[in-house]
């Protein structure tokens, strides 16, 4: 059975870093299908092509100049060929590509291009057949992917090509106009590959050894995470973990399919798998720790809401008439807490103060500003008593003030909610608990 490995862009930011990939790659025959993103920074003063081709594409739909950003995309493009010693050349793409700019062609267009021209040089450096997404990777005419033709049709196309390259993070609607996924979507290819050519395994090669048990910005060196299940990094994406896309786990789970989180600059290392499902004891009690910043809450207060039938229903039906989404709904016999994102709530608090009003008739309501929630994840918290009690302990000892407290019926996740100022804190006192700790 096949492995399909795509490559992240700081994995394919130059020759170098090609020729790795290109070793990895020949290392296990069964590495047969490749996915590669644009070339992305080398250093942290670089700028990421797919950020350059959006600038490019916006100066030239606008009638500036943009000599400037083009040639810094195309020297970029010249040095990574000349660097692998290559004779193809893209000239005939460059030209076209500024054609289509000009013609105001559309930004998806503009922002696929960098995985296009990545997944031209990838299949010259293989020797592997190149096949264009926009010709098997279909969306309909809302810009919602069409999983089943696009199945199809990948199964069609590389079911016969021994080996292949695909670029990532774009495919084309039913008018054959370019589509491309929302950023990091190349993650999502992969796994449409994965699921459409039957791997063995989707190996998703970036710059991290794998997937953190916290984010490493507040944790130094934070521990990797050896295996994980879809669920739980589901809950972990969600509330801000970024190594993989969220929504790449979808077509591979449909087949069972793992996934492998590598690292291509220390390809020895295992990295992490995910998996739909394990007998693997976790190394810890939890799996991983993430969290987000930005929330209000609004606590509503009704001596006896509990025997009234429907209060929660007419509550929610007024965030849903002003169109903002809840993230928690936490409640006791008398009141009830809904948290919501700051930014979608601020401009229209007042509306939806006085639709609760007219709803349900409050005692009053109480309103709170500038939080941040934590989302502890694990499939060991089913087995280990006192999780919640640890928890409660760091936090108190690291005088870190809990606002709410949530754990789902699933017993995956614990979410904690705290002030935005105690956000870091928090996290690094719970990280300390279960991790360097391990009581």
């Amino acid at each position: 059975m096949p492995k399909v490995v795509k490559f992240g862009g700081s994995s394919l930011a130059s020759a170098a870093q090609f020729q790795k990939a290109g070793e990895i790659i020949r290392s296990e025959k069964s590495r047969k299908y490749v996915v590669p993103s644009a070339p992305g920074k080398q250093d942290s003063k670089d700028i990421k092509i797919t950020d350059m081709l959006y600038l490019c594409y916006e100066k030239a739909s606008s009638g500036r100049d943009y000599s400037e950003e083009w040639t810094f995309i195309t020297s970029r493009y010249e040095e990574i060929i000349s660097g692998l010693s290559l004779t193809l050349s893209l000239a005939k793409e460059f030209e076209i590509i500024r054609t289509q700019f000009e013609a105001k062609v559309g930004k998806q267009y503009a922002a696929s291009r960098g995985e296009y021209l990545n997944g031209l040089i990838m299949a010259a450096y293989l020797d592997f057949e190149f096949v264009d997404a926009a010709e098997v990777i279909f969306f309909d005419r809302e810009g919602r992917l069409d999983m089943e033709m696009t199945n199809t049709m990948l199964y069609e196309r590389l079911s016969v090509l021994p080996h292949a390259v695909v670029p990532g993070f774009y495919g084309s609607d039913p008018d054959g106009r370019i589509v491309t996924f929302s950023r990091g979507g190349s993650d999502i290819t992969g796994s449409l590959v994965a699921r459409a050519v039957h791997a063995e395994l989707y190996e998703n090669w970036t710059d991290v050894s794998g997937f953190l048990v916290t984010d490493p910005r507040i944790i130094k060196d934070p521990a990797v995470i050896e295996t994980i299940t879809y669920r739980e990094l589901r809950e972990l994406s969600y509330m801000g973990a970024t190594v993989l896309h969220e929504d790449a786990i979808f077509p591979v789970r449909s087949e069972g399919i793992p996934i492998n989180i590598r690292n291509t600059n220390r390809p020895q290392d295992p990295g992490t798998l995910i998996v739909e499902d394990t007998c693997r004891h976790p190394r810890y009690t939890i799996t991983g720790i993430a969290g987000k910043k930005g929330f209000a809450s609004v606590t509503i207060d009704k001596a006896m809401m509990n025997t009234e039938v429907g209060f929660c229903r007419k509550v929610l039906q007024v965030f849903e008439e002003n169109n903002v989404p809840i993230e928690h709904m936490p409640s006791g016999i008398d009141t009830l807490t809904v948290f919501v994102h700051q930014n979608e709530f601020e401009s229209k608090e007042q509306k939806i103060l006085a639709g609760i009003h007219r709803a349900v008739s409050p005692d009053f309501i109480e309103l709170e500003s500038d939080l941040a929630l934590i989302a502890v994840v694990g499939r060991g918290m089913r087995q280990t008593r006192g999780t919640s009690g640890r928890i409660f302990a760091a936090l108190s000892h690291a005088n870190v003030n809990v606002k709410m407290i949530d754990q789902g019926s699933s017993e995956l996740n614990i979410i904690i909610g705290v002030r935005c100022h105690d956000f870091e804190n928090a996290i690094r006192s719970i990280y300390d608990i279960f991790v360097n700790t391990q009581l």
